[in-house]
């Protein structure tokens, strides 16, 4: 698979068209936050393109600052974004307890993470048709896992379907950007869980539908099935 800047800003623009369309979907506050991610994941993109071409172009100053963009998305906000976004649309009130620990761990991981960017800022240098970003920081192993939890397993506790998908699909290209590209693993894993963001699309989209259906009597109450969840009286 080939990586360029080429490749970057195709994704970045992509998403661009992709998160403003959802955006425009979210029908509530609290789906705002989830909704925005294909858009956040197209920043991030457009960023790596700039740092590809300061490669090319020479730019040492330009390239510090895009990568310290970059990397602010890679490791400080996703993995408290993330479980904070799925949290915000949870109806189930069991599954916001366990998804409010995940976004405690999330925020450790990213103040930690902040934390060694500021002390020793990432530095980025291409290898092949890669980017491979150096980040020295302490007791990865823990770091790693609590991040992946926090990115990954937090949308699969999601009750929204889709949720769940987004979150298994970013877990399996975790998985194969970390077997086959190790050395450029957050490039790569970056690359494909911004691709994926699409899946939030499909969410809103899904809901839309929803939304369409006709009314259904439960007991005493009219319920359109188009009901956000996060009013909704279930719980699993």
């Amino acid at each position: 698979m080939c990586f360029s800047a080429t490749a970057s800003f195709s994704a970045g623009v992509l998403l661009l068209g992709i998160g403003t369309l959802t955006l425009k979907l979210a029908r509530h506050p609290r789906e705002l936050t989830f909704a925005a991610i294909p858009l956040l994941f197209a920043i991030q993109q457009l960023s790596e393109g700039l740092i590809w071409l300061t490669f090319r172009h020479e730019a040492p100053l330009l390239n510090l600052i895009m990568t310290q963009v970059y990397s602010f998305f890679s490791h400080v906000l996703w993995p408290f974004y993330v479980p904070l976004a799925v949290l915000l649309m949870e109806p189930s009130m069991r599954r916001r307890h366990v998804l409010s620990a995940f976004v405690v761990a999330g925020f450790v991981v990213g103040v930690y993470l902040l934390y060694f960017m500021i002390t020793f800022p990432i530095a980025s240098r291409p290898i092949g048709q890669h980017i491979e970003y150096v980040s020295p920081h302490f007791f990865a192993g823990v770091v790693m896992t609590l991040y992946l939890l926090s990115t990954t397993v937090s949308p699969i506790l999601s009750t929204h379907k889709m949720v769940k998908v987004f979150g298994v699909l970013a877990l399996l290209s975790f998985a194969t950007a970390y077997y086959f590209y190790a050395i450029w693993f957050i490039s790569v894993w970056c690359f494909f869980a911004a691709l994926l963001s699409a899946v939030v699309y499909l969410h809103f989209v899904g809901r839309k539908a929803q939304r369409g259906k006709p009314l259904v009597k439960s007991g005493a109450f009219v319920l359109d099935q188009s009901t956000d969840n996060s009013l909704s009286n279930h719980h699993a």
